[in-house]
């Protein structure tokens, strides 16, 4: 439509709040977001954000229980994008999920999710990644 145009909202905006928000959440919704800033890809996903965070000027949150009730139904995910997902969720809110599920994450992907694990043991120290 002429003169319209569409709001997309600033990812990096988006990421400062979301991290400013978790700040004060426990350590595994914390580390949650982390991984969703992380890896970038699903966050970006407007039909993810739509189902994920609720935003307007005045706050910014993760609607998590909101997110696991539905997004299997509304989303359109390959395998490992539910997977990574699963296992965020798992981070978020402490529940039993199928460790198989990292098989395919690939490598990226998995790293992200080590990190999260360790974040959410408190260790800030561990290192995970490629070796050079």
């Amino acid at each position: 439509m002429c003169g319209q145009t569409t709001h997309v909202p600033d990812p990096q905006l988006l990421s400062d709040r979301l991290i400013a928000w978790a700040h004060d959440r426990d350590i595994g919704e914390r580390a949650a977001v982390a991984a969703l800033i992380e890896e970038g890809d699903i966050l970006a996903r407007g039909d993810v954000r739509d189902l994920l965070v609720v935003e307007n000027d005045a706050f910014v949150f993760c609607d998590w229980p909101r997110f696991e009730a539905r997004y299997r139904c509304v989303l359109v995910l390959d395998e490992g994008e539910d997977a990574f997902l699963t296992l965020v969720l798992a981070t978020a809110f402490p529940r039993l999920v199928p460790l198989w599920k990292v098989e395919v994450l690939g490598e990226r992907r998995l790293g992200i999710v080590l990190r999260a694990l360790a974040r959410l043991a408190g260790c800030a120290t561990l290192a995970v990644g490629v070796r050079s």
